[in-house]
């Protein structure tokens, strides 16, 4: 055998030649033997070359395919020991080439280069080629059997690749897939990365609360790791804190406010001063900006951030806590917004039944009524000062009762003096 390093391409060509001439008994053997040398001998510079030149022999048609498909099998399972990226991307494309005329013949085999030319891909951080590369796979086949555990852990695979690229859309297009089958996937794994790829489509898309529950319930999963249940439950604090204020917002920080390990995580001060509904301090706000990913801070459509939106909303729902009543401009001063814009937020807030009150436009004073319950309420200072009427109505009938109580109490415990003074 040739010294490690200086096996050439011309005596891997000499020895596809000679084997090409071989008896078939012993072209297998000489074969393997040939892709062991080329592995251990061949010099960086030329390992690709003399792995493609083994291929092209291998899967040419003088072989044949009885012969080719537990060579290219061999192949496959020695093809992971190729440790440079670019070595493994430059040979696996050209082995799916050759392959793909007669793939139906090969389709275990091209499934497995295929995953290793995509964990190839990933080494290199172009998430895009791999997804590409594992969507090419064959999971719908009549040549062999493939399970539902497959098919999801390949889905859930191009799903984690797009959401790397920040592509929600492509994403969520192979995330359904694996809802197809989700019921029938057996491994638990597979399940938890499901449960994970789920909460980062939604965190993507900035449905905060999906994302926010989905987050929680894995970090109460005792197959992770605890550090990676911990990092779960910090991704439910912030999605739930980036989420739009109301009522289901309030309920999930409650969840989290009252979880045990809360209190462990940095965000923690954050969390208790929004779910005992304080006021924020801006240097709070910058510094919980600080940790949040790129797609977490991109601007919405009136040009402030998804964080700006909830710090403001939030400050509005904890400005109804503190007064019955506020005038525009001073609202604003106190969100640290123009009149405008306070008067904006909370007229939609109104309007999407997560704050319970009315504006009167007029004399530009904003009545509080409560925290909205999820349905929408009446509008105007009509519908609202209807409500205080009503409000006052039940406290004059109370006050009636009362005090027909207490005659009655009187009549029967000192039935004279009642005759004498009450009775006219």
């Amino acid at each position: 055998m040739a010294a490690p390093g200086v096996l050439a391409l011309a005596e891997v060509t000499e020895t596809l030649l000679n084997l090409d001439d071989a008896p078939a008994a012993k072209k297998a053997t000489g074969y393997n033997d040939l892709l062991t040398r080329i592995l251990v001998d061949s010099a960086p510079d030329v390992l690709a070359a003399n792995l493609i030149a083994y291929l092209e022999s291998a899967l040419s048609d003088s072989v044949g395919i009885v012969t080719s498909r537990p060579l290219l099998a061999n192949f496959a399972e020695n093809f992971r020991k190729v440790e440079d990226p670019e070595i493994t991307v430059e040979v696996g494309t050209r082995a799916i080439q050759l392959i793909a005329p007669k793939v139906v013949s090969f389709e275990e085999q091209d499934t497995r280069i295929k995953e290793i030319l995509a964990e190839a891909y990933e080494k290199q951080e172009d998430y895009v080629s791999s997804a590409k590369v594992l969507q090419t796979i064959t999971l719908d086949s009549s040549q062999r059997s493939v399970s539902d555990d497959d098919k999801a852990r390949v889905w859930i695979r191009i799903t984690r690749c797009y959401l790397e690229v920040d592509d929600p859309i492509n994403a969520l297009t192979y995330l359904n897939r694996v809802k197809t089958v989700l019921y029938h996937v057996t491994d638990q794994a597979t399940r938890l990365q499901f449960l994970l790829s789920q909460a980062r489509v939604s965190d993507a898309q900035r449905n905060f609360i999906d994302a926010s529950t989905t987050y929680h319930t894995l970090s109460t999963e005792t197959m992770i790791d605890e550090g990676e249940r911990m990092q779960a439950l910090s991704a439910a604090i912030v999605c739930a804190i980036l989420a739009p204020a109301g009522p289901k917002r309030s309920r999930q920080l409650g969840r989290l406010y009252k979880d045990d390990r809360a209190s462990q995580l940095e965000e923690y001060g954050i969390l208790e001063k929004i779910f005992l509904d304080r006021l924020l301090r801006p240097e709070e706000v910058k510094a919980f900006a600080e940790k949040l990913q790129p797609h977490q801070l991109a601007k919405t459509a009136d040009g402030s951030t998804v964080l700006d939106k909830a710090v403001l909303e939030h400050n509005l729902l904890g400005a109804s806590r503190l007064y019955s009543n506020i005038r525009v401009p001073d609202l604003g001063t106190l969100l640290g917004v123009d009149s405008e814009k306070a008067e904006q937020y909370a007229a939609q807030m109104i309007e999407q039944g997560r704050l319970a009150g009315y504006i009167d436009q007029i004399d530009q004073l904003i009545f509080f009524e409560g925290e909205g319950s999820g349905e929408k309420i009446a509008q105007g200072a009509s519908g609202g000062a209807g409500k205080e009427l009503r409000k006052w109505d039940t406290n004059v009938q109370g006050l009636a009762e009362e005090v027909e109580r207490i005659t009655t109490m009187i009549q029967s415990a000192y039935p004279e003096f009642y005759e004498q003074h009450m009775v006219h």
